[in-house]
């Protein structure tokens, strides 16, 4: 894989994991809000996530730097994206 393809998987990368993370807490909050037993919504998808961020750059790591600062601008431009995306997704009411 040539030095650019791999910068550019890396920033791929990141936004896919921000997309993931974000649109999981997302969806974590409207489904814990109305379910019986919130704590384990919560703590569960915490975990999942957390996890999945961890791996993620623990093998962004192997790879050099650049990838693991590419991943997280990545993570942070999907933040941004989710956060401007979804308020005018948040009108609907939560799914039963």
């Amino acid at each position: 894989m040539s030095p650019q393809s791999s910068l550019l998987a890396a920033l791929a990368a990141g936004m896919i994991l921000g997309l993931f993370v974000f649109g999981g807490l997302w969806w974590t909050l409207r489904r814990g809000l109305t379910s019986a037993n919130p704590a384990l919504w919560f703590g569960v998808s915490a975990l999942v996530r957390l996890g999945i961020v961890l791996t993620t750059f623990y093998h962004m790591s192997l790879a050099g730097l650049p990838q693991v600062g590419l991943c997280l601008i990545g993570l942070l431009a999907a933040r941004f994206a989710v956060t401007r995306l979804l308020p005018s997704l948040a009108r609907d009411p939560p799914c039963a």
